[in-house]
């Protein structure tokens, strides 16, 4: 995926979000993603996580998402 994908997908998922996405190794499979949204409201940290990580899950499993760090906070 590229940096724009990852971020259109975290837009569609979380609007209006503060969203920011990094590419870790330059390869476009290792990612830190940090997301700032109110959709978290009365969720555990671990909740949060599983939540961005669902809307990955296609590309978690091919492994065209090989590594996701994930960076939660309420909006």
């Amino acid at each position: 995926m590229t940096i724009e994908q990852m971020t259109q997908r975290l837009q569609e998922t979380y609007p209006g979000a503060e969203i920011h996405v990094h590419d870790l190794t330059g390869t476009s499979d290792h990612w830190q993603v940090s997301v700032k949204s109110p959709v978290f409201k009365g969720m555990s940290r671990i909740e949060q996580h599983q939540h961005v990580m669902a809307a990955f899950g296609p590309e978690l499993k091919t492994g065209e998402v090989h590594a996701l760090t994930i960076k939660t906070a309420l909006n």
